[in-house]
């Protein structure tokens, strides 16, 4: 799953589209062919909105307009109530795919995590390591397992920028036949440059992987299965940036300054009210 057009942090929710916005304003005019026709069930106005003339749509547009720019508030406040919509919208999909997806997501045998393999609440992460926002927030989720002892990460390599990404991400999936894919992973996320082949083979080589075993596994069937889950995973959850990041049935796009913050209180409510996915 390499895709360039998707060299984006993830975001849960987002300003309307222009499409969300057009949308809006449409059902601005049919009000004001409610006002113009009289009073009328909203379906009768819509019926009938085709038999106005050229003269008479013009003149609804025109109070539309006139009654906007004297009163721009009006917008703001519509749109901010199209985001909450959208946003509790966006927060009910996806507490439907995690019921769905739930084993894939929190329990695959195979997925790398990082934590307490045992603890009894489970963060999930889609990350690709040249993703700038990964990189951001990524000491947000060292101090959640340093501060947690009883957090489970789970890690869901997701290389959507570059085939660079993609040959990384073998790279610190063949380490866990060597037992240091959280090390290697640590040293890859938080390196300054881009993340390459040649760069996280000498990532490896400093923490003393044996170079040779990871350059013969990042091509076995394991890894390759791996990547083809989680990008299958990936399309059935709608996930298309990262970093993205689950954590019950809820959701993170993204890497908010209060992530730490967000995350600990989500945990904390998880291990209050109970979780049946973590």
């Amino acid at each position: 799953m390499s895709d360039a057009s998707q060299n984006r942090p993830d975001e849960p929710t987002g300003r309307p589209s222009r499409l969300a916005v057009a949308a809006l304003l449409a059902s601005l005019l049919l009000s004001a062919a409610f006002l113009v026709s009289g009073p009328m069930r909203p379906e009768k106005v819509a019926a009938d909105s085709s038999g106005f003339s050229d003269a008479q749509k013009r003149g609804i547009e025109q109070v539309v307009k006139d009654y906007l720019l004297k009163n721009p508030e009006v917008l703001v406040e519509v749109q901010g109530a199209l985001e909450q919509k959208m946003a509790k919208e966006e927060a009910e999909r996806t507490k439907q795919l995690v019921a769905e997806n739930a084993k894939e997501i929190y329990r695959h045998p195979d997925a790398p995590v990082a934590g307490n393999p045992k603890g009894d609440i489970t963060v999930v992460e889609f990350f690709d390591y040249n993703c700038g926002y990964c990189k951001r927030g990524f000491h947000n989720i060292r101090e959640l397992i340093e501060k947690d002892g009883n957090v489970r990460v789970v890690f869901k390599e997701l290389p959507i920028l570059s085939k660079d990404s993609e040959e990384a991400a073998k790279i610190a999936l063949a380490a866990r036949a060597q037992g240091k894919y959280w090390e290697l992973h640590q040293a890859l996320i938080e390196s300054k440059g881009r993340v390459t082949e040649a760069s996280a083979l000498e990532a490896a080589g400093k923490l003393g992987l044996d170079v040779a075993k990871l350059k013969a596994d990042k091509d076995s069937e394991a890894v390759k299965a791996e990547l083809a889950r989680v990008e299958a995973l990936a399309r059935k959850m709608n996930i298309t940036g990262t970093p993205h990041f689950l954590v019950g049935n809820e959701a993170i796009g993204g890497a908010p300054d209060d992530l730490l913050d967000m995350l600990t209180a989500k945990i904390a409510s998880l291990r209050k009210d109970g979780c049946a996915y973590c």
